[in-house]
């Protein structure tokens, strides 16, 4: 087992972590659990807010829902004007959570913050940020404090946001004999949501209202991953049978079969899809994908693929030491990241082509379950910080880190313009100087 890179750790907490998304651009909700066996260890979700000391990025704990039995394997989410829509997926059921926020003021016990500080500092924590008493099972009986980095204690009297997060509709989507949802995910008009899992079926349903639409017989093995593209128009999936498609979203027809024959003649799995945007024309999109060997005998390389949704083929590929388990694509479409299976490492890369510019090796301990970019839009509530691009990433080993990318170093535009003339100026001097 690798060693654990602590460069960039934000929190530990106390149960294994499978999905993560931005709730707002400076929250971050992680989800994962111990499932249903009685083994003490706890399901649900944690919500972080993350901030930047002008240094490295920080995090306090803002809540955490426990959700019984039920282990959060999946997740996605999207704002609305007066709430946050939360999808989870809970074994055979997808469930439907509002996320609410609000401004409190709190008044803090100055003297009982600085005596927790002490104590927890000695075990590598810090206090977590206390929130009003609901119905949920963690507040009835309060679990562990998770480890978190911070940099300094707050204020005595402080404003900030309290979340809630409410339970509402629950479906079934899976209805094989051992029926798992594997993957969900919003459509980015937040007008419809995809599901799939072990029976292999991509569900298509009306939301919030979780009204069916469609039902695509996919395919024959349980569904991987599934993204809906920047338009709306269209979801793709990949699957354990070794094909992935493209289908419209209206009809249920398949638009058109992702394929490509490796040189090498080793079988290839696609793992993972994700849509990205294309920062010259928005009104076009890219298709990114991971695949791996399907065999593990002998040192055998995973790619990433950019396939070009108009000419229907691989136009860019890259290969990387070993097998790929998370994938990432920030909201401009500029930047892509990957997490790896066996050292838990995590990479950013130039998503038009596909040039690694930043590698974090053994960044986690186990493999990489999840990825998120901090958005790229600037908000009045974003964060400010020294970095071109940053991602979040998850394992099972309970860890949530960040990876950051400086901003690279470029020549200013009037320097580039000054070598272009003392360029051309002897250029000129010397054919002037051999007669030509």
């Amino acid at each position: 087992m690798p060693s654990r890179n602590s460069e960039g750790l934000l929190a530990r907490v106390n149960f294994p972590l499978y999905t993560l998304q931005m709730l707002t651009s400076r929250h971050v909700i992680v989800g994962g659990g111990g499932g249903s066996s009685k083994t003490g260890v706890a399901n649900g979700f944690e919500i972080f807010e993350l901030s930047f000391n002008g240094k490295r990025f920080v995090v306090e704990e803002m809540m955490r829902h426990e959700t019984g039995p039920s282990v959060v394997m999946n997740c996605a989410c999207i704002s609305t004007p007066k709430k946050i829509y939360l999808v989870a997926g809970q074994e055979s059921h997808c469930q439907l959570y509002t996320v609410t926020s609000e401004i409190v003021s709190r008044k803090r016990n100055t003297s009982t913050s600085v005596s927790n500080e002490t104590s927890q500092k000695k075990e590598g924590s810090v206090r977590r940020r206390t929130t009003s008493k609901s119905k949920s099972t963690s507040e009835e009986h309060p679990p562990p404090k998770p480890n978190v980095v911070h940099d300094k204690l707050d204020s005595p009297s402080k404003r900030h946001l309290e979340f809630r997060i409410t339970p509402s509709d629950s479906v079934q989507t899976d209805f094989s004999p051992e029926p798992l949802q594997r993957v969900v995910r919003i459509s980015p008009s937040g007008q419809m949501m995809a599901t799939g899992g072990t029976d292999g079926h991509v569900l298509l349903w009306k939301f919030p209202s979780l009204r069916p639409l469609l039902d695509i017989t996919a395919h024959h093995r349980e569904i991987d991953d599934l993204d809906f593209s920047p338009d709306n128009t269209a979801v793709a999936s990949v699957s354990k049978d070794g094909r992935g498609y493209v289908w419209c979203v209206k009809t249920g027809n398949k638009l058109k079969d992702i394929e490509w024959t490796p040189t090498n003649g080793t079988k290839y799995l696609y793992k993972r899809c994700r849509y990205g945007r294309v920062e010259e024309d928005p009104k076009r999109s890219r298709l990114f994908l991971i695949c791996n060997p399907a065999s593990r005998v002998g040192r055998q390389v995973a790619y990433i693929h950019l396939w070009d949704t108009t000419q229907s083929r691989v136009t860019r590929s890259a290969t990387v030491d070993e097998s790929l388990s998370a994938l990432a694509v920030r909201d401009d479409g500029r930047f892509l990241a990957v997490g790896t299976m066996f050292t838990g490492s995590v990479s950013i890369y130039i998503a038009f082509s596909l040039q690694r510019v930043l590698n974090v090796k053994e960044a986690h301990s186990m493999f990489v379950t999840g990825l998120e970019f901090l958005p790229a839009v600037s908000e009045e509530t974003s964060i400010t910080t020294v970095s071109e691009a940053a991602v979040i990433s998850i394992s099972v080993d309970n860890r949530v880190c960040i990876h950051n990318l400086p901003y690279r170093r470029t020549l200013p535009s009037w320097l580039v313009l000054i070598l272009i003339i003392i360029t051309l100026f002897a250029t000129f001097v010397f054919c002037s100087v051999i007669g030509l």
